[in-house]
Parts: C-alpha cells; structure tokens; sequence
C-alpha cells in the first residue's frame, strides 16, 4: 500500500506542487488581508484540498495521454505508466476521481469558485494536448498555474480584484518562461515526434532569448506591484532574491550547455516561489 502510494505521489510529480502552491497561499492570505479577519482553518483546508485535487488530475491526465511520447523518449522512459508501474486504466480512474473531488471541494466554498471549476479543470486538462498542434503550449501550462492566486483569492473575498489577477499575471509569464527553459531537453525529440514547442519550432537561442524576455517582464511586474500597492520591507526582501534567482537560472544555461536545466527549472523555481510567497504574506501580517 505503502510503495502503491508513493508511485501515484511520483506519477503527478508531488514534489513540484512547490510551484503553484506557494502563490495559492499568496492569494489567499491576501483576501485574508482584504477581509481584515482571521483566518478560516476549514476554508484554508479547502483551498489545499483543491490545490491537491486539481494538480493530482492535471498531471496524471498529462501523463495518460503523453504515454505512447514517453515511452519513446529515453528521458521520460522510465517514467510510472510506461515503466508498467501504473496501468493506462489506473491513470484515468486517478484523474477522473481527482476532478470530482475538485468540483466537489469547490461546492463547500462559494458559488462563485464552483462556478468556475470546471472552466479551470478544462484549461489545466486540455494543457496536455497543446504540443501536438502549437507551440504556445508553455502558455497554456502558465495559464492553468495562473488560476492559483486569483482562485484562493476568490475562494475568500468571492469577487475579483486587480491585486491577484497581477499575482496570476506574474505566475503566468514565469511558468511560461521556465517551461521553455524545460522544453530545451527534449528539441531534438520534439522535433522527431512533431511535437510543437518553442525550442523544436526556433531552436535553442531563441527560445532562451523568450524566456529571458517573459522572466524581465516578471520582474518588472513584482516591482510595479511593489510601488503600486506600497508594500513594506519584507515584500522587496522577498522580491529581491525572487528575481535575483530569476536571473541566477538564466545565468547558468546556455544553447550549448544545457547540464543544469533541471537545476534551474526544479530546484531554482521551487526556492524562488517559497521565498516570494513567504515574504509576501509576511508583509501582509506585519
């Protein structure tokens, strides 16, 4: 039960839930800020368990469907559904309980957010199958993680604002840029497979020379954000060394050297959005 349990955790890449996460909690706390009221535990377990819920289904939906790819790329070979750890089957039945479970979450927090489900269920879903036909598909995956700010926030306050929708807009342009960086590894297969991205479609440079493009307007965005809403120390601490790493992972790939990507896309990522969304709710509560 034990190791049948941590293959569906490494089936949906539990780990890189470090991504989206932390800017749900950035949402979140800000509608508590908003509301000037405590924090609600249950409505907080609520927003988590959508969270959970939404990713468990995106990803193991991405992996049922890319299957057939991943058996034939030796980088993603080894990975549970071709490996033959997780059925084909097993892998729908995941995603289709996890989307239930989401729809339903949504159910104990507003109409408005159950409303909106199943729109954000389509849009992190129908990700997977955007490489077969554009290679806009980075910003399709920066979309469906954009609904995480905006999504805790409604899940409080019930309306919309301006603040998370450029939190959303922030994530968005960030996810994109790391996505291409990502998408490096796999040009060459890409292109074999005619699979659309941006490194398969421009090559190497260029799709750097993007995402080195959609990471300054990121940066330039948290410092609009920053001077817009008069944000106090611990907002720039955290905006500093977020963008700081932003730059950090630009600085350590190249077209011709592409042995650290998986530093820069997992590990200087993940730290990036703890550290931001740490010191943003700190902001909020000092």
């Amino acid at each position: 039960m034990v190791k049948k349990f941590k293959n569906y955790l490494s089936l949906v890449k539990f780990s890189h839930t470090i991504f989206a996460m932390p800017f749900a909690l950035i949402g979140f706390f800000l509608a508590i800020k908003t509301n000037m009221a405590g924090v609600d535990f249950k409505l907080f377990l609520l927003v988590v368990l959508c969270m959970v819920f939404a990713r468990n289904a995106a990803m193991s939906f991405n992996r049922l469907v890319d299957r057939h790819f991943d058996a034939k790329n030796p980088r993603t070979s080894q990975r549970e559904i071709p490996k033959g750890v997780i059925t084909p089957r097993a892998s729908a039945y995941f995603t289709l309980i996890n989307s239930l479970l989401f729809i339903a979450t949504t159910y104990f927090i507003n109409q408005l957010v159950l409303f909106l489900s199943p729109i954000a269920l389509f849009v992190i879903l129908f990700y997977s199958y955007t490489k077969r036909f554009t290679w806009l598909c980075h910003f399709v995956l920066g979309l469906g993680l954009s609904l995480a700010p905006i999504g805790a926030y409604l899940a409080v306050v019930g309306k919309f604002n301006l603040l998370p929708l450029l939190y959303s807009v922030i994530v968005l342009f960030w996810v994109s840029g790391f996505d291409i960086i990502y998408s490096l590894q796999d040009e060459g297969f890409d292109k074999k497979e005619n699979l659309k991205s941006f490194p398969a479609r421009f090559g190497a440079a260029i799709a750097l020379r993007v995402a080195n493009v959609l990471h300054v307007v990121v940066g330039a965005i948290v410092v609009f954000v920053g001077f817009y809403y008069d944000f106090n120390f611990w907002y720039w601490l955290g905006a500093l060394i977020f963008i700081g790493l932003l730059v950090y992972q630009h600085l350590i790939i190249s077209p011709k050297d592409l042995s650290r990507v998986n530093m820069a896309f997992a590990t200087t990522n993940g730290v990036a959005s703890v550290i931001y969304a740490t010191f943003n709710i700190i902001s909020y509560l000092v």
